[in-house]
């Protein structure tokens, strides 16, 4: 039976105090209760419809959870104040010192350097690999590894994951697969492939106006509680709480994600499409061309494209900040980091959001100094915008490969 995750959030309904359309906003730290003993109940265990304060849940973040679960056709989900905050507080949930950890090595810079530089202060170490060679991701599991982590559609190279596949391996070693699933919300339901974890940074396409930075968790209840708990949780004791009034603008943006990704990926279909009949060696998908397309096919739902990121090798740096800035001047878009803006946004990784890992390891993964990453925008007229990169691909002696 196909998933509708769509359908799945404009589902549900939420009311305000007073009927309004859109849910009230809690603006408050901490709450009343009628008698001690319902406190300290409280305090025991989660209380349907019973709050305490706001670090836990307040009724405005749990609306929002509520529909980002429903989106993942998972059980329970928690919101936070960063996609970081939602990476190391997962993985602090699953692992203690002594633990290992297998990573794909095309991850997005801050999670490397997680996993890199800051875990193994506590214990805790990680094995890279090639997430699309699973021989040697299985000969990295051993018997402390509790975490199997990856990214649906990786960062910045767009490599696509087996999500299946990496579910069977992790569980045959008794580990976690957790994947952050930032770049393909709705397009992929990882957790409907066999994953236990997944992970947004909803700053990116979930909110989708670059004004504000949050994160979230979706799981079984047995892990959200796990991650929430007053005594242990790490979500609980490290803080990352998200801000109401953010969740109240992020949930009205959610319910507009399905037709922005259609456009999004209507947008990069036709750019990449475009790139690579002038011989450009673009990374995108969607495009038949790439190695893993008969398999994100396979895996998705039908109906929101194949994704708004794109990648266009250059060739080196300095080509590729000549072309970049060009690219701003003539309102393609910005030259920024992040993604899901309806603008379009566009980085060198090396250079920025892949920084943290070391030259040695970028180049092993593939991932070249003249590599840029297009997060592709909303643009009504991506014929014009086809036009405007043209011009400045050619005043950039950006040359088609083998021309």
């Amino acid at each position: 039976m196909t998933f509708n995750p769509a359908s799945r959030v404009q589902d549900f309904l939420v009311f305000g105090e007073f009927g309004d359309v859109n849910p009230s906003i809690t603006d408050s730290s901490t709450y009343t209760f009628l008698s001690p003993e319902r406190m300290a109940e409280l305090f025991e265990h989660e209380i349907e419809g019973c709050f305490l304060y706001s670090r836990h849940f307040n009724p405005t973040n749990k609306y929002l959870a509520s529909a980002l679960e429903r989106m993942e056709d998972g059980e329970s989900a928690q919101v936070m104040a960063s996609g970081m905050g939602a990476i190391s507080t997962t993985l602090l949930t699953l692992c203690s010192a002594g633990d290992e950890i297998v990573c794909g090595r095309s991850i997005y810079g801050g999670t490397y350097a997680l996993l890199k530089n800051l875990l193994p202060r506590f214990g805790i170490t990680t094995r890279f690999v090639d997430i699309c060679k699973h021989d040697a991701v299985r000969a990295a599991m051993t018997p402390r590894t509790r975490v199997l982590y990856c990214e649906s559609l990786s960062n910045p190279l767009l490599e696509v994951s087996d999500l299946p596949a990496l579910a069977a391996i992790a569980h045959d070693s008794g580990a976690r697969l957790v994947v952050d699933n930032t770049f393909t919300p709705m397009i992929l339901s990882p957790l409907r492939h066999g994953a236990d974890v997944v992970v947004h940074s909803l700053t990116k396409f979930i909110n989708g106006t670059s004004d504000c930075v949050a994160g979230c968790v979706i799981s079984s209840r047995d892990f959200i509680a796990r991650l929430n708990d007053i005594n242990s949780g790490p979500s609980m004791l490290l803080g990352p709480v998200l801000d109401s009034t953010r969740a109240a603008s992020i949930l009205k943006n959610l319910h507009s994600l399905h037709i922005r990704l259609r456009q999004h990926g209507a947008n990069a279909l036709y750019l990449a499409t475009r790139l690579e009949a002038l011989g450009y060696p673009v990374h995108y998908p969607g495009l038949t061309s790439h190695p893993h397309h008969s398999l994100l096919g396979r895996l998705m739902n039908p109906g929101y494209g194949w994704g708004g990121m794109m990648a266009l090798d250059v060739g080196d740096h300095a080509t590729a900040n000549r072309l970049m800035t060009l690219l701003q001047r003539d309102k393609v878009g910005y030259l920024a980091v992040s993604l899901g803006y309806f603008k379009t946004l566009f980085t060198t990784p090396g250079h920025s959001t892949s920084s943290e890992i070391p030259l040695a390891e970028r180049a092993a993964a593939g991932l070249s100094d003249g590599l840029i990453r297009f997060s592709i925008g909303l643009d009504e007229d991506v014929v014009q915008t086809m036009a405007r990169i043209e011009i400045c691909l050619a005043e950039a002696d950006v040359r088609p490969t083998g021309r």
